[in-house]
Order: structure tokens, then C-alpha cells, then sequence
């Protein structure tokens, strides 16, 4: 008997083996591109980074004191910046997750829409509200009030834009609670602050710990909110070593920058990786805890919690496509005359060379170099992003070590690309294309994130039940996979497409003056005298703000019910 069966597991083991062989072949060819795609553009980069970090005597230069001065002015700011967001964000979570009240949605949306918007945007409306040409400043003319070039614009702008993550992971915890837990301590005694300190918040220090690693990791890398509201007596790390690339040129010194700031990065992800992995293991069902207020103490904190979150929010995104249609000043400086009053002179001036320049670039050409480069990194992103996200759906012990290879970039500073595309690629950087390609790789992680539990959730069964059937594969994948990956794919590509109109910090360092983006051209406004130069940068922002905005609706409505983050990280 032992015999028959020895053979019949000889004459199995062949087809086994073969079967073992092909599913490890077409998983190695699943990584071909998207690991060549990194090793070419990012890890060969990096490593002459390395190089010429290591190889330099920069720290014998005399480099000590300012590397020293400038990571301590980084960590100051980020851990003010993410107290700040805390002292907003806690409370705005607390009234998101206990209670209803009318348009609770719609405010929820409008805290969201800082976070994808680019950084240059964000910097345009703070201006348009409280800059020196503001319409604070124009209310009140006389007022000594200083906002731009302050640590508090730095403060504020990072506020605005991270206050959406901690009301996003708090809520949601706080969603997940069961209600039993503080109605039990209520009956022993415990009063509401005893019931917070003692129940709640040792529940919630998971969620609270990844909320505030993942802004002040976000805070730690901020580039244009220093550069463009700060000005030039802040300098963080990132903003350092843009000013060592192009302003200031020392690359050694750059370089030990990029690998100081990454090495703390990489420290920061892999913490936030091991505690967002304890948040996500808590899988305790939602509670229906939300209610309307019921008591005055409620209705106050309910009314005037919504009303500060309105104005906080909405103030400066309406006052800045109100700032691009005001003629408030003379167009050319001190020398024209103010025409005050409605105007869409700035919009018409987007197609106008005033001047005849030959060297000149229309603005609405940035606007076509943009959509050109989105669209290419949107086509990379999904052709790059595909093949992984279809290897990492089903691990196995080759996708747990490319996995967080692959995830690398999030760690590297966009100015670290753009800093590491001229060390490695030199010349050849007169080519438009390496734009796209820097904006893919920061795209590129975004986009398998969001197609990975897409890919995930396909039953197996159904697969084999369309194929039992006699649907050929491209019938199974139509008729089954499509429909399933349609949501996520637009996602995807949406994130792409955002990600890549707003990218400022290595497009500034890689871009050609001929081939500006929006966000390249409207920095170069901002900077220049003039209310005609202005206006036309409100009015690129408007423009800017509007695309960004319809794809944040769009992912919005592509988001299926259920899921908890807007953010695939």
C-alpha cells in the first residue's frame, strides 16, 4: 500500500514543483519595471548622495554650528507646529465623532481640502488674506500687523494643513469605542474628566501617538510653507538644502543635509509603521455614538467648535478667487493708476506677452506643461504601480522585502530627488522628462497603496467560477476584476494627477525656465513687484485651487463606504 502512494506522490511531485517554479517566475516579473524603475531613479541617485556626503570634509569646514542650528530650528518648529494642530485637530475630532448637527458633512469635506492642496495655493491665500497686499491689510490700512515672513505664518499654514489627519485617525478610534466601557465608569462615580484621563485616552494613545508622528513627520519636511510664507530667516533642513543646491551653492554640505534629514525620516516611518499596525489591528465594530447636542454646555461647544473651523478653513480658500478678480492697487507698482473695483483683467493677462519678450513663457503655457506632466505621471504611475500592487495583494516572502524598498521615496524629500537627479544625471536634465519621472516617484507609493486592498478584495472564487464557465483570462478580468478595480484605478490616477499639479520642491530644482509648472510660475509672481504680477498669481492659484479641488471631489465620491482614511499611507 505504502508503495502505490509513494509513487502517486513521485508522479505529483513534477507538477507541483513546475506550478512553484511559474508562480515564482511571474512574480519576479511582476517587480521587473517598478524595481528598475527605483533602482535607476532613486537608489542610484541616492547613492551618489551618499558618496558625496561621506567623501567631503564639510563638518571640518566649519559646517557644525549651522547643520546643529538648522535641526534644531526643523524639530522646533515640527513639534510646535504639531502641538498647534493637536490643540485644533483633538477637539474638531471629539465633535466629529459624538455628535450630529446640520451640515456636519459638508464642514468635514471643507477641513479635508487643505491636505491635497499644493503648497503653493496654500501660500497664495494666506496671502491673499493676510498678506502686506491682504485684504486684512486692506481693511486696515493702518494697522502695523505683520503676518508673511513670521513664524506664526509657518505655524498657522501647517495647522491648515494637517488638522484634517488628526481629526481622520482620532475620529475614527473614537468611532470604534464601545459605549459601555465610559457608561460603566460613569456608574462608579467617575466624573466626565475622570472618564476622559482614566478610559478614553488610554484607548485612544495608539491612534493619538500615529496622528502625531505622521504630522510631524509631514511638518519635519516641509519645504514651500517655509520658503514661501517664511521667508529668509527660516531655514529648516529641506529648505537648507535648497539653498546650498541653488542659492548658496555648496553640495557636499547639501548632500550631508539630504542624508541627515532622511536618516530621521526613516526613523520616524518605521515608528509610525509599528504603531499604525497596532491602530489597524483594532477591529472592534463602529458604535453609533454620534448624537445631536442635548444639553447648553453641548450647544455652545458644538456651535462654536463648528463656527471657528468654518472660518479657520474657509476664510483664506474664499478670499483668495475674491483676491483674483479685485483691482485693489496700481498693476505696474507706484507708476500706474488704481482703477479699483471688479476686474478679470488678471485671467485675460494668463495669455498676454505685455512685453514681447522671446525668453518670455505665457502662464497658461505653465498651465499646459502641467497637465502635460500630470498626464505622464499619471500613465507611469498606473503602468509602475500595477504589477506591484498585484505582487503585494498576496505576499510572500520576496513582496515583505520590496515592500518597504518600494515605499522608500515617502522618506525622501522631494528637494533630496531633485538634489539627487543633478548629482546622477548632470546634462542630461535639459530634458523635460525627468520632471514627470521625479513626480512619479513621489506619486508612485500613493498609488499602490490605494490599488493594493483593491486587489486584495477580489474573491478568488469568483475567478475560478467565471473561468469554469469557459471565460477566457481577459473575460475573467473584464467581467470580474474591472469592476471591482474601476474605483480604485480612478483614484489612483487621481491622486497621481493632484499629486503631480502641485508638486513644487523638486520641480523647482529640475525644471527648465522655458518649462515652468503652475506652481513654478506662480512662485515666480508671488516674488515680483507689481499688482498686475499679483494678480496674476491669485488668479493661477484660483485656477490651480479649482483643478485640485474637483479631484479631491472626485476621489471623495470614488470612496466607497466604509473606508476610514482619505489618505493611503
Amino acid at each position: 500500500m505504502a508503495g502505490p502512494q509513494g509513487a502517486e506522490l513521485q508522479g505529483e511531485n513534477p507538477p507541483v514543483y513546475s506550478a512553484f517554479l511559474r508562480t515564482a517566475f511571474v512574480r519576479s516579473t511582476l517587480w521587473i519595471f517598478p524595481v528598475l524603475f527605483l533602482l535607476v531613479f532613486f537608489f542610484l541617485p541616492l547613492s551618489r548622495i551618499l558618496f558625496l556626503a561621506f567623501d567631503s570634509q564639510v563638518l571640518a569646514g566649519g559646517n557644525g554650528g549651522l547643520i546643529a542650528a538648522t535641526l534644531r530650528f526643523t524639530f522646533y518648529q515640527a513639534a510646535l507646529s504639531t502641538l498647534l494642530t493637536f490643540l485644533l485637530g483633538l477637539p474638531s475630532a471629539v465633535l466629529f465623532a459624538r455628535y450630529d448637527f446640520r451640515g456636519k458633512s459638508l464642514l468635514r469635506a471643507l477641513t479635508a481640502i487643505p491636505f491635497m492642496l499644493p503648497t503653493v495655493v496654500v501660500a497664495a491665500a494666506f496671502t491673499s488674506l493676510l498678506g502686506p497686499r491682504g485684504w486684512i491689510s486692506l481693511v486696515f490700512p493702518q494697522s502695523t500687523f505683520q503676518f508673511i515672513g513670521t513664524l506664526s505664518a509657518i505655524l498657522i499654514a501647517h495647522v491648515f494643513y494637517n488638522t484634517t489627519i488628526v481629526i481622520r485617525v482620532v475620529s475614527s478610534a473614537l468611532s470604534r469605542f464601545d459605549p459601555k466601557l465610559e457608561q460603566a465608569a460613569r456608574s462608579l462615580g467617575a466624573d466626565t474628566p475622570r472618564v476622559w484621563w482614566n478610559v478614553t485616552l488610554p484607548l485612544l494613545r495608539p491612534s493619538l501617538l500615529a496622528a502625531g508622528l505622521l504630522v510631524f513627520l509631514f511638518d519635519f519636511t516641509s519645504f514651500g510653507v517655509i520658503l514661501l510664507l517664511g521667508g529668509s530667516k527660516f531655514t529648516t533642513l529641506e529648505v537648507e538644502i535648497y539653498l546650498r543646491v541653488l542659492k548658496l551653492p555648496n553640495l557636499p554640505l547639501a548632500a550631508l543635509l539630504s542624508i541627515i534629514q532622511l536618516l530621521f525620516t526613516l526613523v520616524f516611518s518605521v515608528i509610525y509603521t509599528r504603531v499604525i499596525s497596532r491602530v489597524t489591528t483594532q477591529t472592534a465594530p463602529r458604535f453609533s455614538t454620534s448624537h445631536s447636542p442635548r444639553s447648553a454646555r453641548e450647544k455652545i461647544f458644538v456651535a462654536a467648535w463648528a463656527a471657528l473651523l468654518s472660518l479657520f478653513f474657509l476664510l483664506p480658500l474664499a478670499s483668495l478667487p475674491f483676491r483674483s478678480v479685485a483691482r485693489l492697487e496700481a498693476d505696474r507698482g507706484q507708476r500706474g493708476e488704481v482703477q479699483y473695483g471688479m476686474t478679470s483683467d488678471y485671467y485675460r493677462e494668463l495669455f498676454i506677452n505685455r512685453r514681447g519678450s522671446l525668453f518670455y513663457v505665457p502662464p497658461i503655457r505653465a498651465t499646459f506643461n502641467s497637465l502635460g506632466y500630470a498626464g505622464l505621471t499619471v500613465l507611469l504611475s498606473l503602468a509602475l504601480g500595477y504589477p506591484a500592487a498585484i505582487a503585494l495583494a498576496k505576499p510572500t516572502r520576496l513582496e515583505r522585502i520590496l515592500d518597504p524598498l518600494i515605499m522608500l521615496p515617502l522618506g525622501a524629500s522631494a528637494v533630496m530627488l531633485g538634489l539627487g537627479f543633478i548629482l546622477n544625471f548632470g546634462g542630461a536634465l535639459a530634458s523635460p522628462w525627468f520632471v514627470p519621472i521625479a513626480h512619479t516617484l513621489v506619486a508612485l507609493p500613493f498609488v499602490i497603496r490605494t490599488l493594493q486592498p483593491a486587489l486584495a478584495s477580489i474573491p478568488e472564487r469568483l475567478r475560478q467560477a467565471a473561468a469554469s464557465l469557459g471565460a477566457s483570462p481577459f473575460r475573467v478580468w473584464q467581467s470580474v476584476d474591472w469592476p471591482i478595480l474601476s474605483r480604485a484605478t480612478l483614484t489612483a490616477a487621481t491622486f497621481a494627477f493632484t499629486i503631480s499639479l502641485g508638486e513644487f520642491g523638486a520641480t523647482l530644482l529640475l525644471t527648465r525656465p522655458e518649462y515652468p509648472t503652475i506652481p513654478i510660475a506662480i512662485q515666480r509672481f508671488l516674488s515680483q513687484p507689481g499688482g498686475l504680477n499679483y494678480g496674476q498669481a491669485m488668479a493661477m492659484s484660483t485656477i490651480l485651487m479649482s483643478v485640485t479641488m474637483a479631484a479631491i471631489l472626485l476621489i471623495e465620491k470614488m470612496r466607497l463606504p466604509g473606508d476610514a482614511a482619505d489618505i493611503p499611507l
